[in-house]
Formats: C-alpha cells, sequence, structure tokens
C-alpha cells in the first residue's frame, strides 16, 4: 500500500502546477516517503499539458468546483493517508513531514492553520485574514465543539478510512467546512499545525462573499437543533404569553399606545418563533434526506409519527379554532383579541403549508 496520496485540485494553474508536482516529488525523495501525486484537472490552459509530463496520475474531468475536484482526486487515491493542497503555489511543501508526524500520534485529520504561522505580505486580503475567516472558523467552533483556528485552510492531511467514512459531498469550497463538520459529528480526532501561506501566484478563484456564503449555509444545515428551536420556544412563548393575558385583561398598562405596541410586537415574536421552528425543521429533514445527515432521531420520529394527513388535520383544526373564537370575540372585541385570533389563523395557515412543503421534501425517501 501507498504511504501517502498527495491530491492537488487544478483548475487553470499552469503557472504553478508543475512547480507544486516538483516540490511534492523533492519532498517525498528527501524524506524517503513513499507517495503518489494525483492532479485532479479541470483546466482550460496548459495546466493539463504540463501535468502530464511529470509523471503523475492525472485525472482529466469538466467539473467545475473546489469539492468535486477534491473527491474526483480522493476516490482514487491509494495511500494510508491522503493529502490535500492548492496548486496555486501558495503552500509550503517543504512541511510535509510535520503533517504525517502529526497524524501519527493518532489524529484522523490534520489542518495547517495559516493564522497560526506566517502570512507573507498581500497573500492573503484583509477581509478574510481579519474577519471572514475568523468569524466562520469561530461558528463552526460554537456549533461544533471544533476548537481549530484555520478551518478553511487548503492544505490538510487526512486518514484514508476516515475520509471513507465521512461520504463527503458538497461540490464547492464548502467542502472544508463539510469535512470538518462531518469529522467532528463523528467525534473524530482532529489537530492543526502552524504553516507558512504565501502569495499566490495567478488569478485567485475565491469570491469573498459566496464563498463564505457557501461555507456558513452549510454550518446552519448542521447546526445543532438548539440553534434553531431554543429562540423559537422562547420567541413563540413570550409572544402568545402576552397576547393571551393582554387578551384576558390580565395586563394592565395604562398608556395606550405603549400596549398596543407591545401587543403589535408579541404578535410578530408569535410568528416569527413559529417560523424559526419551521426553519429548524426544514434544515434537519433536508440534511437528513439528502444524505448530509446519517441519522436523526427527532427527524425519523417526525417522518414516521407527524404524517401529511396529520399534519393537515393540525393545520385545519387551529384554522377553526380560530374562526370559532373569531366568532365569540366579535361580540366584545378589542385590539389585543383581535390580534390573538389573527396569529393564531396565521399558524394554522402556516401548518397547512408546511404540511405540504415537508411532505415534498421526505417524499422520494417514503
Amino acid at each position: 500500500m501507498v504511504y501517502v496520496s498527495f491530491v492537488l485540485p487544478c483548475r487553470n494553474e499552469e503557472k504553478t502546477i508543475g512547480e507544486c508536482i516538483d516540490s511534492i516529488k523533492l519532498v517525498f525523495k528527501k524524506n524517503k516517503i513513499d507517495g503518489e501525486i494525483i492532479v485532479s484537472d479541470s483546466s482550460i490552459d496548459r495546466s493539463t499539458e504540463i501535468a502530464k509530463k511529470k509523471d503523475v496520475h492525472l485525472i482529466e474531468h469538466n467539473l467545475n468546483g473546489y469539492g468535486i475536484a477534491c473527491i474526483e482526486g480522493m476516490n482514487v487515491a491509494r495511500g494510508k493517508y491522503i493529502f490535500i493542497a492548492d496548486a496555486d503555489g501558495t503552500y509550503d511543501f517543504e512541511e510535509i513531514p510535520l503533517f504525517l508526524n502529526k497524524i501519527e500520534q493518532g489524529y484522523d485529520i490534520v489542518l495547517g492553520s495559516r493564522l497560526k504561522g506566517k502570512i507573507s505580505k498581500d497573500a492573503m486580503p484583509i477581509l478574510h485574514r481579519y474577519i471572514g475567516n475568523p468569524i466562520l472558523s469561530g461558528l463552526l467552533n460554537i456549533f461544533f465543539k471544533t476548537g481549530i483556528s484555520d478551518a478553511h485552510s487548503g492544505f490538510r492531511l487526512i486518514k484514508k478510512s476516515s475520509f471513507k467514512k465521512l461520504d463527503l459531498k458538497t461540490t464547492g469550497m464548502e467542502f472544508a467546512s463539510e469535512m470538518i463538520i462531518k469529522a467532528a459529528k463523528m467525534n473524530m480526532k482532529i489537530s492543526e499545525i502552524p504553516i507558512n501561506y504565501r502569495k499566490r501566484i495567478g488569478e485567485s478563484k475565491l469570491s469573498s462573499f459566496s464563498d463564505g456564503w457557501r461555507h456558513l449555509r452549510f454550518m446552519l444545515l448542521f447546526s445543532p437543533t438548539y440553534l434553531f428551536f431554543i429562540p423559537g420556544i422562547f420567541f413563540l412563548t413570550v409572544g402568545f404569553m402576552y397576547l393571551l393575558f393582554d387578551s384576558l385583561n390580565l395586563i394592565n398598562i395604562q398608556n395606550q399606545n405603549i400596549n398596543l405596541l407591545f401587543t403589535f410586537i408579541s404578535s410578530f415574536l408569535t410568528i416569527l418563533g413559529y417560523q424559526v421552528l419551521n426553519l429548524g425543521l426544514y434544515s434537519r429533514i433536508y440534511a437528513t434526506h439528502t444524505g448530509f445527515e446519517t441519522h436523526d432521531d427527532f427527524i425519523n420520529i417526525i417522518s414516521n409519527k407527524l404524517t401529511l394527513e396529520k399534519s393537515l388535520v393540525i393545520g385545519v383544526s387551529i384554522i377553526i379554532f380560530g374562526f370559532l373564537l373569531l366568532s365569540i370575540l366579535l361580540k366584545e372585541y378589542t385590539i389585543s383579541r383581535i390580534l390573538l385570533v389573527l396569529t393564531i389563523l396565521v399558524i394554522g395557515f402556516q401548518t397547512l403549508f408546511s404540511a405540504f412543503f415537508i411532505s415534498m421534501m421526505v417524499i422520494e425517501k417514503k
């Protein structure tokens, strides 16, 4: 078995791909590492031509995206360990032995932390270095308890056996987040080492805001249930209880304008809370039924017990209750009571449409 497979995802890197391959080969030879180099290429420049002359395992495909390029290369890797690094000249391949020494200590994944190492002048945009990367890595640490500083480093090492367990699927830049998130959820051991980061040669393919959003969106998809359900339940409870108490004249605020303001805010919070709960439910169902999450007890209960028909009955019942309450309160109505009824009706209709939406998400699985 090959000891190390080194995957270079490549998209139009004719200025650097040859030098990267030569550098890796030199490190392999100097450190007596039994390794192979895999170039996962979708280039339309001379990158393919250059790689063919370098005696590497070249995979040619027309699939555009960082994630898919990594996956295509990693799927054919024969090594016990698999490196990934960008082919743009930003990484120092002399640090390969440092990664191997670390992973041999029993880790599943070793990341190269640019933020803990030395970043050359103009190598990383200020927006990425001090805002984007720290915020996204910080959120990932809060949500998934990873304890890492540079979640989106392009230089990383993973055990082949661990890679197979992760069943990675994303095709874009969020691939970096997916690997860490899934590894954390599977309780894999993740570590970092400080690395040098140099200014890239050639045009950057990163799009600050769109790539950042893809990472954030993926984190929200995998985020713990409490991220949606705790604020959702809080807003729903606070809003509805105020509406209910006010409609029963149990709240006495002398200033009617302030009381009216609080009543409208309470209606808003009730609807917002219910919508946040629905959003949390949608994200968990989507993650489970698209294969990003392998198992979720809560979603299994929802899918098996709360069928479309039962959800429709619940929604219709809430609506009927709302109209019955409206007919009673019309005889002696106040703004707070009307708002209470309208809020109940909105929740009833939301339940109906949510039931149809959820059934569409899970219909293929059934």
